[in-house]
């Protein structure tokens, strides 16, 4: 049995155990009434984190060891951790399943705090309560790492055929799930022809990543000289962010697969007759990848927490301090990772990355162990640190770097270093970078 395919058959037995995990969440409520107490609330005061991603996992291990006085209880409706970082390298096999999945009860032993698989249905932020699929649990603070959600209501209104047909057939694996499996299989199979991809207007989950995911589609598709085309249609005037280094990926490597169109925000898709029509002109195709505009989770929303625009519109986004990321009419709930709001003037939304996720969940760590002190919070400036794998054969990355700094005006400043150099040096930076925040986050 050859590589691939041992690769492939873990990854449908871990995403098998999402699926059916979900399914056994849901049937729970007929064994628990919504109105029971899950976790009844002891002597210590306590935090309780929604969403047990890279900012989630983050923020409970760092709050046993910053806060050891307080009870820290993760809740997340997957059985197991599923990384999406390193995951578009999975899908052509560079990486094996083992890298991204890991073990929840194990960081949760391992670190000392509590972690209870179910569905979160309701936060009740007057009663500072969570309501589960198992029963309730109350909360001294809140923190809320739920990521994002995808929408495709931009596009097709309230049509619900449409949109289960194009998740069905065409969808991003943005989100941890068994997407990525369905999408695996999907490059896999492919015989030849056009696959349309479509990238979310900004601000999106992990901006490099669909470049990236169109880089080792090509090369997938080169090696097994499958007659692929690739066609990024992207809402943005051009590549960004590392411009250079892509641009030069896409003429050197795949210069017969790939075609970058930029300004093609989508106008209308007919994902039933496969056309697409954008601002760009329209573009029929054989396959696609259809990544919906992004959102803050739907947590977020749940909770009243989404920004307002000036003329009162919804900002899509979670409004809360931009260096301490906790809301401003409710200073001891925090929502971190991807679905922060704009902080900034000058750059607007952080990049909504795993590294950042990361670094905000150690900060918000600090920022709620001063709180339960009495101490005023200190802001800590964080940062982002992205590489892409462009080739594989030699395995050669770029990367691309922000850093941060307050303005004199009092508001944040962004600078970006582009490294587009591609070559394999990179790369190994890259799984350096991915094991330490990977000890970080679950000690393995």
């Amino acid at each position: 049995m050859n590589t691939a395919r041992r690769t492939l058959i873990k990854g449908a037995a871990v995403l098998g155990a999402l699926s059916a995990a979900s399914t056994a969440v849901i049937a729970q409520p007929f064994l628990f009434s919504p109105t029971t107490e899950l976790m009844p609330k002891g002597k210590k005061r306590r935090v309780v984190v929604l969403g047990g991603g890279w900012g989630g996992l983050t923020t409970a291990r760092h709050l046993r060891e910053a806060a050891p006085d307080l009870e820290v209880v993760l809740l997340e409706k997957n059985p197991i951790f599923w990384s999406c970082p390193l995951s578009n390298k999975w899908l052509v096999d560079v990486v094996d399943t083992s890298f991204l999945v890991h073990s929840y009860t194990e960081a949760a032993r391992r670190f000392g705090y509590t972690y209870v698989q179910t569905e979160i249905t309701d936060i009740d932020r007057d009663k500072k309560r969570v309501h589960t699929a198992q029963g309730f649990v109350d909360y001294d603070w809140l923190v809320v790492s739920a990521g994002i959600r995808v929408s495709y209501e931009p596009w097709f209104g309230n049509d619900r055929q449409a949109i289960a047909y194009t998740h069905t057939h065409f969808s991003s694996a943005y989100v941890p799930s068994a997407e990525h499996l369905a999408l695996k299989q999907k490059i896999k199979s492919f015989k030849g022809g056009t696959i349309v991809m479509t990238l979310p207007p900004p601000p999106h989950r992990c901006p490099p990543s669909p470049y990236e995911r169109a880089c080792l589609m090509a090369n997938y598709f080169q090696r097994n000289k499958i007659p692929a085309k690739i066609v990024i249609l992207d809402p943005k005037p051009r590549i960004a962010p590392i411009g250079g280094g892509y641009r030069l990926a896409f003429d050197d490597l795949y210069d017969d697969i790939i075609t970058h169109v930029p300004n093609a925000a989508v106008k209308e898709l007919d994902p039933f007759n496969k056309v697409v029509k954008t601002a760009a002109g329209d573009f029929k195709f054989d396959d696609a990848i259809f990544m919906g505009h992004h959102q803050a989770a739907d947590l977020v929303w749940k909770m009243g927490a989404i920004g307002k625009t000036s003329d009162g519109k919804p900002t899509m986004w979670a409004d809360v301090h931009p260096e301490f990321y906790n809301m401003k009419n409710d200073p001891q709930v925090f929502v971190i990772g991807d679905s922060v709001g704009s902080v900034s003037p000058q750059f607007g939304h952080y990049p909504k990355s795993g590294h950042v996720a990361n670094r905000m969940g150690r900060s918000v760590a600090q920022y709620i162990a001063q709180q339960s002190k009495g101490q005023p919070m200190k802001p800590e400036i964080i940062d982002n640190l992205c590489y892409m794998l462009v080739n594989t054969e030699p395995l050669e990355a770029i990367s691309v770097k922000f850093d941060y700094k307050m303005g004199p005006e009092g508001h944040l400043l962004q600078t970006l270093t582009d490294d587009n150099d591609r070559r394999q040096a990179l790369w190994q930076e890259d799984l350096r970078w991915y094991g330490t925040k990977i000890q970080d986050l679950v000690g393995s």
